[in-house]
């Protein structure tokens, strides 16, 4: 696929599209805020869009391009749900380390419940001590028999303390940064392991995990022993620019928003569009939220065709970075522009405003993407000898 055929507008996007309107909309509200909606978790399983996300059929055959349907299916859901899109990538973000690096044994166990929606994953990387620098893990693996035992806290993890099942990043080797570091699936009623919810600015499930003692099995290691760096960093890759995607979505959804209110608005004796600072303003809107998208699918692509390790970073960080940021620029101008009904409880714009800010902060902060994009500045001027 393309970028320049504009993915959000194939059949994929309509499929999903129509799915969020007739079945998922209605599941919003039947969970509590910030925990997690069993009931739309187990209708995007229903209806077949956790397989698409994991890339595999209703008999487990490979189909598509991860990357790009991941992102084509976040951009899409965002503009009808921020709920359910949530819900679709925190699935997903939890398992892929599963689905990627983990023994065959493992995925059977996990991944078919995963896949209806019936177990919840979460990923668990930060440490109140570690969030961007992620190779500054604490989390102790120690060694214990043939397996582990692991002590520590995580914190700021998705679908904490809810889910089912957790991928783990624990140190194995003290004092060996990012190549000291092993993943490991955790069961979610594991002994000696507890939570307890924090509440955001915007309902999320989310919380703190205590790890006291907490048994793995080599059978529950996800690719190597100290190696689990390359596991998080692998599965960030292909996520960073779905974050991209579900911002375009929201953004989008801002934008289209904005030109029917200013479209109708009478202001000024005439419409609010008509006034050129207004028109000109949307316009600029307009172009940046093409340049994200155009960011987001060139990512996607260049991870599902293989690209080398460092473009397909070099180019996930941008994504990441430039649709986020572009983004909250386009919800806070999409505010300005409505005025005060805009900050009204339940307005579209009002929802929006409190969902943009996070994008900015998790799987890397905005000034994490731009180091990686300058390292990646720098190792290709050595690399050209200059």
């Amino acid at each position: 696929m393309s970028v320049v055929e504009r993915p959000p507008d194939g059949a994929l996007a309509r499929d999903v599209r129509d799915i969020a309107q007739s079945h998922l909309l209605a599941l919003v509200g039947a969970g509590h805020e910030g925990r997690v909606n069993r009931p739309l978790l187990r209708a995007l399983g229903d209806h077949g869009l956790l397989r698409r996300l994991c890339g595999v059929d209703a008999e487990g055959a490979p189909q598509g391009a991860a990357a790009v349907d991941l992102c084509v299916m976040r951009e899409a859901l965002a503009g009808i749900s921020t709920d359910a899109e949530t819900a679709l990538a925190l699935q997903g973000l939890g398992s892929y380390p599963i689905l990627l690096s983990g023994a065959p044994d493992l995925v059977r166990r996990w991944m078919p419940g995963v896949m209806s929606g019936e177990l919840v994953t979460a990923f668990a990387l930060s440490e109140p001590d570690a969030g961007s620098d992620a190779a500054a893990l604490s989390l102790a693996a120690v060694p214990d028999g043939d397996g582990w035992r692991l002590t520590g806290t995580k914190t700021w993890i998705s679908n904490a303390p809810e889910a089912d099942v957790y991928t783990v990043f624990a140190r194995t080797t003290p004092d060996a940064r990012s190549r000291g570091i092993t993943a490991f699936a955790v069961s979610g009623d594991a002994d000696g392991l507890s939570g307890e919810h924090i509440d955001l600015l915007s309902p999320h499930p989310i919380g703190t995990l205590t790890f006291d003692g907490v048994r793995v099995e080599a059978s529950d290691v996800l690719g190597e022993v100290d190696a689990g760096f390359t596991v998080a960093m692998r599965s960030l890759d292909l996520f960073r620019p779905s974050v991209g995607a579900f911002a375009v979505g929201m953004a989008q959804a801002a934008l289209d928003a904005t030109v029917a209110y200013t479209s109708t608005r009478q202001a000024f004796g005439g419409p609010l569009i008509a006034q050129q600072a207004v028109l000109h303003r949307l316009a600029d809107l307009a172009t940046s939220l093409e340049a994200s998208r155009l960011l987001v699918y060139a990512a996607a692509e260049a991870y599902d065709s293989g690209a080398p390790a460092a473009e397909v970073t070099r180019r996930a960080a941008m994504a990441k970075l430039f649709a986020t940021e572009t983004a909250q620029v386009i919800v806070d101008a999409s505010v300005q522009l409505h005025g005060a009904c805009a900050l009204v409880k339940g307005h579209l714009l009002e929802h929006l405003y409190r969902e943009v800010r996070a994008p900015r902060i998790y799987e890397g902060a905005s000034e994490v993407q731009r180091t990686i994009i300058g390292r990646s500045l720098v190792a290709a001027t050595q690399t050209n000898g200059f």
